[in-house]
């Protein structure tokens, strides 16, 4: 049974962040809120915890993981940003955006499409989740958690609680999230291509 965190979303309470993040570094998988639904997330680069998270999404090895970074300098560590790709990124960060982008070697070949070589990056805009990648100093691999065989995320903690108690090692309560899911920008080339219309204004990635 996971364990099951009440952290204020305004102000997240360090001491039960810690907690979380011990969780993570251990190998745990764990659900947690951020601008756009919740999300599972795990250690980046460990096998096992991603290996579950692809069993409880039914995902298979085409599905692009996004890596949850605090800030854009950390984006530059894990995907190739040329200046007209950064200038987008810098106007539109942070915000409800998944933007696909080619990563660079330091991203775990597991992460990878096995044919793009391409990841997924974002930064929330949402205390909980800054606190969170603040505590870890690095980034959090993630996908949105959508249940099997439906459309839109998550937004309620005791709902995951019910639904996924059994099989994740912690859940963050942070609140009610909303109901859509991020907009899907690929940048991989320009003008960027809309991958999913969701939360956030894509009038700017439009040609």
């Amino acid at each position: 049974m996971s364990q099951f965190f009440q952290i204020h979303p305004e102000n997240p309470q360090k001491r039960l962040i810690d907690q979380a993040i011990e969780i993570i570094r251990q190998g745990g998988v764990v659900a947690y809120p951020t601008d756009s639904g919740y999300a599972l997330g795990c250690h980046l680069g460990d096998k096992k915890a991603i290996e579950k998270i692809k069993w409880l999404r039914s995902l298979d090895d085409k599905h692009n993981f996004t890596l949850v970074c605090s800030d854009l300098s950390e984006i530059g560590t894990y995907a190739k940003v040329d200046n007209a790709v950064f200038r987008l990124l810098k106007a539109h960060t942070p915000g409800p955006y998944t933007y696909i982008l080619t990563a660079t070697t330091e991203v775990p070949r597991l992460l990878l499409h096995p044919k793009r070589r391409s990841i997924g990056v974002r930064v929330p805009n949402h205390r909980i989740t800054h606190a969170l990648l603040d505590a870890l100093g690095e980034p959090l691999m993630s996908v949105t958690l959508i249940p099997v065989g439906e459309e839109l995320p998550m937004t309620d903690a005791e709902e995951i609680r019910e639904r996924y108690g059994a099989h994740l090692d912690a859940i963050i309560d942070g609140g009610a999230c909303h109901l859509d899911p991020t907009s899907v920008i690929d940048l991989r080339e320009l003008p960027p291509t809309i991958l999913r219309e969701g939360r956030g204004d894509i009038t700017p990635f439009q040609s």
